[in-house]
């Protein structure tokens, strides 16, 4: 099911985002601009308790307080431009930001709960021959606000349609690279966090990375409780670096090494994303590799093998079998490591990351195309 929605964004005009302000930060504006700290706490709690789309309704805010706020911050619509719907119950949406350009947000019913995989970038830069998202280079990084935002509008949507149903897990796995975009994802981070508001757990919030071994590093520093997820896909430099530019980078041996230190610094488990393609990284020898690679951190690593859904730019590969899925995943039992399957998500929409994207931008390139090929007979 597809539903287009008309309902335009409102410009930035160079104002800050409010939903990109962590509480600590709040607190100290209020206090900067003569306020009492505890309008930090009521401000917060109509922003993401009560869910409001302007500093008007929040009716205990004096008038001069809601002018300084009008003149300082701006309040973020994303425009929905399409719904789609899952005989799942996955929803995806797309949404175009305030400069025209967009971006995907997925909403997943899980058994424990909802789960929304937020996007950080407009586009990615990191090059992985099978996603989507990256057939369009990055065009900007999304600021902390935009990403909030995704959840609000969902959460919006959720009060509407499910009154009482509350996304309760993120997965920063969207468009683009959340550590490409760093300073953004941790105040994210920290606002979705917040006790005072969504309350989303940390344990329950997921950051995945194609492997910017810099960046685990200073992430293991952050004191978050949130998880952590490595894009993997190969268990050796030979094939990553074919299908993952980064892996030209940033090679297994030195992300391995940042993902160790991970560990000894936070003592959290990590999880390794896997995408099966067929007779590519598929084999039981590579399933020997990986186990091999994973041997040293057995109690503290989970891997997650992915069903790959097919992206029509990406023609070259095809999904594994049910068959060497099952040898690959047995070869990784036999020798101790934890994994899974992963469940499927919205199997009969454009379910790729950024796939949803793509085609719409494929879609408005083709109309304009016609219409200028119209004029031209006019």
């Amino acid at each position: 099911m597809v539903t287009k929605i008309g309902r335009r964004v409102h410009e930035y005009e160079g104002k800050p985002i409010i939903y990109g302000y962590p509480y600590e930060d709040l607190v100290a504006w209020f206090e900067e601009h003569g306020e009492k700290k505890f309008r930090a706490g009521q401000l917060w709690d109509w922003l993401y308790r009560k869910r409001v789309t302007s500093f008007e309704e929040m009716t205990n805010l004096s008038k001069d307080l809601i002018a300084k706020l009008n003149e300082t911050f701006t309040f973020p619509v994303l425009n929905e431009k399409i719904k789609q719907q899952s005989t799942d119950g996955t929803r995806k949406f797309l949404f175009e930001l305030a400069d025209g350009l967009l971006i995907e947000t997925v909403l997943m019913p899980q058994e424990y709960g909802l789960s929304i995989c937020v996007t950080t970038q407009v586009g990615c830069n990191i090059g992985c021959t099978f996603c989507a998202s990256g057939i369009i280079a990055k065009q900007r990084d999304l600021v902390a606000g935009e990403i909030v935002a995704q959840v609000m509008h969902v959460q919006r949507t959720l009060d509407e349609v499910a009154p009482g149903d509350r996304v309760s897990h993120i997965v920063v796995m969207g468009i683009g690279e959340p550590f490409d975009n760093y300073e953004n994802v941790i105040k994210f981070l920290k606002v979705v966090n917040s006790d005072a508001g969504l309350a989303i757990g940390a344990r329950h919030i997921t950051v995945s990375t194609s492997g910017l071994a810099p960046k685990i590093l200073d992430f293991a520093k952050e004191g978050l409780q949130v998880n952590l997820a490595l894009s993997l896909h190969a268990p050796d430099n030979d094939t990553r670096s074919k299908i993952m530019r980064i892996n030209r980078k940033y090679p297994i041996e030195v992300v391995m090494e940042a993902i160790n230190e991970y560990i000894r610094t936070t003592n959290r488990r990590v999880t390794f994303e896997y995408i099966m393609l067929d007779h590519v990284n598929d084999s039981v020898e590579q399933a020997q590799q990986l186990a091999d690679l994973l041997a040293d951190k057995k109690r503290l690593s989970y891997v997650n093998l992915i069903p790959y859904n097919k992206v029509r730019e990406h023609d070259q590969y095809e999904r594994s079998s049910k068959d060497r899925v099952v040898a690959f995943y047995d070869v990784l039992k036999k020798n101790h490591i934890n994994c899974v399957v992963r469940k499927e998500f919205g199997h009969d929409i454009e379910a790729a990351c950024g796939q949803l994207r793509s085609s719409q931008m494929k879609r408005d390139r083709d109309r304009k195309r016609k219409t200028e090929e119209e004029k031209l007979f006019e």
